[in-house]
């Protein structure tokens, strides 16, 4: 798992579907399925440009002990990159 099966599951299935195998089948411990929908929202600010952008997190997780992280961090964290547009 990895990288490579990140790529392939984010061309083979749903957004929200791909992302949840991804934060359980290439993490350890598996990142709580509540993190999918801050992972779309911190993929969306990537492509808007605005990678600074606060997105909350769900109930009971914390990001350096606040309610929200910027976007590049749960991209880095989560390893999303198979989701963003490759650097020319």
């Amino acid at each position: 798992m990895g990288y490579t099966t990140a790529v392939s599951i984010s061309e083979e299935l749903d957004l929200e579907v791909a992302i949840g195998y991804h934060l359980q089948g290439n993490h350890y411990p598996p990142v709580p399925l509540s993190m999918v929908e801050p992972c779309i929202e911190a993929i969306d600010a990537y492509y808007e440009e605005d990678f600074d952008r606060a997105i909350e997190m769900p109930e009971g997780v914390s990001y350096k002990g606040k309610t929200h992280a910027p976007a590049w961090a749960i991209i880095e964290q989560h390893h999303l990159e198979a989701w963003l547009p490759e650097s020319d």
